[in-house]
């Protein structure tokens, strides 16, 4: 009896606990997830992109410094969204179910005073401070319309702007300042973006060509939260949103030309090479240095030496001698290396053999010995 009394009572303060607890979470009490915070600010651009999210999508967050890469090398590519691998970038053109295409989405955290925009300098970007430009100004360069936003103040001004204002069908290529980066913590080589600038295409007032108009720089890893909050999809068999637009990026799923590489002049790839074929063979060699560079730094297996081989000889037998792989080259180049040295020792050896064989027979002449078994000495020093 006594047991059941107890059970009875424990049973009940249980219940009068979670009821207590319901009541409070009723009426706003502090009852609430783990990890929420109740003093957070809300958002403009209406994303739940924590600080948290921001850090940990930083570069900062690697842990790899410059005293742990051995090499790197700076690509300026130009993303041409005419090309089916990188209609993602622009398609929708207006807003659908959610979804945004990638210049809507930095125009908003643009708008919002999210993100920083830093000023196009043609070729040595600089992502500080003193390089960052005001919201305001690019809207008014560009002659987009605004209007400030609701708490909007000097320090933190937000703006609104009108999703039919957007100019998203002028904004038809990138420009993306890629990184190769080789360290020695990974011991591999990947290619890292670092920042994304949008390329209006805008008519002038007499017609003609349109011409290109770069708006403003925005760090990569500034937008890597946002993007990974966007999914996309990337094929046209399967329209489920399997991809994010950080997917698209980090996994260099994008489709881009080369139009400049970091130098000391300072100088894009028209105004190194003036002929387009000569421009088309560096950014193609540029291209195939880049993807054998990883290949280059081990020993390839049997099997990838054999179908190197195999290839080599079809394209051979097809008569199509232009078309053999560097790596074909390559493997040509150090056996006829090797062969030559193999050559070399070889009749280096023959030619000392044949000096040995050659070389008569000298009998040594012994010198007479004394019955006391010493050398004989000379008649004439004798007393």
């Amino acid at each position: 009896m006594n047991r059941f009394f107890r059970i009875s009572l424990a049973s009940l303060a249980l219940a009068c606990c979670t009821a207590g607890a319901f009541a409070q979470d009723e009426g706003g009490s502090v009852v609430r997830r783990r990890g929420t915070d109740r003093n957070a600010p809300a958002r403009q651009d209406g994303s739940m992109v924590t600080p948290r999210m921001q850090s940990f999508y930083s570069d900062d967050n690697t842990g790899i410094t410059d005293a742990d890469r051995q090499w790197m090398r700076v690509i300026y590519r130009s993303i041409d969204l005419d090309k089916d691998a990188n209609a993602p970038l622009y398609f929708p053109e207006e807003p659908v179910d959610g979804q945004e295409n990638l210049f809507r989405i930095i125009m908003r955290l643009l708008a919002a005073n999210t993100v920083p925009a830093y000023e196009y300098l043609d070729g040595r970007e600089i992502f500080t401070d003193k390089y960052r430009i005001k919201t305001r100004d690019v809207l008014d360069r560009f002659y987009i319309p605004y209007t400030d936003a609701k708490g909007s103040t000097e320090k933190n001004p937000r703006f609104v702007i009108d999703e039919s204002d957007v100019p998203t069908n002028e904004v038809l290529s990138y420009y993306v300042i890629e990184r190769w980066e080789f360290d020695t913590r990974n011991n591999r080589l990947r290619p890292i973006v670092e920042a994304i600038c949008p390329v209006l295409h805008r008519a002038g007032d007499f017609g003609g060509d349109a011409l290109r108009y770069p708006m403003f720089w925005v760090k990569f890893s500034d937008l890597r939260p946002y993007l990974a909050a966007q999914t996309i999809f990337v094929d046209d068999d399967n329209n489920l949103p399997t991809a994010t637009y950080d997917d698209f990026f980090t996994l260099n799923m994008y489709d881009g030309e080369i139009y400049k590489t970091r130098n000391l002049k300072n100088k894009s790839m028209v105004q190194m090479y003036s002929d387009p074929d000569d421009l088309k063979r560096a950014q193609d060699s540029i291209q195939n240095r880049l993807d054998n560079f990883e290949k280059k730094l081990w020993v390839p297996s049997r099997e990838e030496v054999i179908a190197a081989r195999e290839a080599r000889e079809a394209l051979e037998a097809a008569g199509d001698t232009t078309a053999v792989s560097e790596e074909a080259a390559t493997e040509r180049t150090t056996k006829s290396r090797a062969t030559k040295r193999s050559t070399k020792r070889s009749t280096k050896d023959t030619k000392a053999k044949a000096a040995k064989e050659k070389k008569p027979k000298v009998a040594k002449s012994k010198a007479p010995k004394s019955s006391s078994g010493n050398a004989a000495r000379s008649v004439r020093r004798r007393k």
